[in-house]
């Protein structure tokens, strides 16, 4: 009747400059929590992701998306406002910036989910910028706290972009005291802390949460768990990369997909999962969520 996993957050645009021509754009579906939630579709669990788009084109095209993801539209919702958009005006290095004034993803309302979702579900993810956007990111922190108090587990990751300053530390120390997972990658944790001292950035990570289970990213280099004092690491599988959009969204995902399906497994086999997923998410151009096979080949 219901998912058993929700991702929370946005689903936007991006506009990507096409061969440095300015007047030569593409307009690509996406969003890091909207990409969490098509990754755990692709692995056959029941999901939604719960977030507002547009009514214009740019809404039509990511709400056609999450059909064809086979998301549950009831979490899906619409609103006249402008669409959130991410212009990508530079691709190598990425330079970008958000165009999104008061626009259909600051208007999601909780209070408008289906009557009785919350039983059924099992986990909830959180993440991008929308924890980065007022008012929007003060109504999720609200959801993530009374999911909490209901023994639904909670995720996270900041996946950090520029409008991520001094006034988000709060919500970053927030977030990773209610989370059961943290994601975070190194080039989150040092625009996060805004220092080159990483593993004393991680260190402080974890120390608002010591209870919680971290995946640490490291790009090519693989990725480690972290859990209490233990933790275990993993070099990533040698493969031809295609393309890394939404690798880390793929990773996170099989990590609670893992976590709610094998609940036995050692941390290691949780590992071993979610970094052979966030592989397989870079054989494909943009953000191509793997099936299970496409894990299980790796694996």
């Amino acid at each position: 009747m219901f998912p058993l996993f929700v991702a929370a957050g946005e689903a936007l645009t991006d506009m990507v400059v096409q061969d440095g021509a300015q007047e030569h754009w593409l307009s690509k579906v996406g969003g890091s929590t909207w990409n969490v939630a098509r990754a755990m579709a692709r692995l056959d669990v029941p999901t939604a992701f719960a977030g507002a788009i547009s009514r214009d084109v740019f809404g039509e095209a990511l709400w056609q998306a999450s059909e064809v993801a086979r998301l549950d539209l009831r979490f899906l919702q619409r609103y006249d406002n402008s669409p959130l958009l991410a212009i990508v005006h530079r691709t190598d290095p990425p330079a970008y910036f958000f165009v999104g004034d008061n626009s259909a993803d600051l208007q999601f309302d909780a209070a408008q989910l289906p009557e009785g979702w919350r039983k059924q579900c099992k986990w909830v993810h959180f993440g991008g910028i929308s924890l980065a956007r007022e008012p929007l990111a003060g109504k999720l922190v609200a959801l993530a706290e009374q999911l909490k108090q209901e023994g639904v587990r909670i995720s996270y990751d900041p996946n950090y972009r520029l409008l991520m300053d001094e006034r988000y530390d709060a919500t970053l120390r927030r977030m990773t005291a209610l989370a059961d997972v943290v994601k975070v990658s190194e080039e989150d944790l040092e625009g996060l802390f805004r220092t080159k001292d990483i593993e004393s950035a991680f260190a402080t990570l974890r120390s608002w949460n010591p209870a919680a289970t971290y995946l640490y990213t490291k790009g090519g280099a693989g990725a480690s768990l972290h859990i209490g004092d233990a933790s275990w690491s993993l070099a990533a599988p040698k493969i031809e990369v295609i393309d890394t959009v939404g690798a880390g969204d793929a990773s996170i995902a099989a990590l609670a997909w893992s976590m709610m399906h094998r609940a036995d497994a050692a941390p290691l086999q949780h590992l071993q999962f979610s970094v052979a997923a966030g592989a397989a998410a870079c054989l494909g151009v943009g953000a191509s969520p793997p099936s299970l096979a496409d894990i299980e080949a790796l694996l």
